[in-house]
């Protein structure tokens, strides 16, 4: 009986982290997109607090939030650097 209330459990916590949402992480390759669409991205800090973030422990700046919060407007899968056309940057 025990052993199958174990497995049981096992097998929901292993389906509850498939059904977890990934985590979004910016890639090389968004950084060329980006840079082929005209916008003057030097490196990670053009979304991102860290020059080099870590897999799910980066944070990401005012662009970033804002590319995040369009992704779940859009009900997108991915962040297409191409929105950033409509970012408007608050003057400091």
């Amino acid at each position: 009986m025990k052993s199958k209330l174990a497995l049981v459990a096992g097998v929901l916590a292993a389906g509850a982290l498939l059904m977890k949402p990934p985590v979004a992480t910016a890639t090389i390759d968004m950084q060329k997109k980006t840079k082929a669409a005209g916008f003057e991205v030097q490196n990670c800090l053009y979304c991102h607090g860290e020059k080099l973030p870590k897999k799910g422990a980066s944070t990401l700046n005012d662009r970033g939030k804002w590319l995040m919060a369009e992704k779940e407007k859009k009900g997108a899968k991915e962040v297409d650097v191409t929105w950033l056309k409509d970012y408007k940057e608050e003057k400091k």
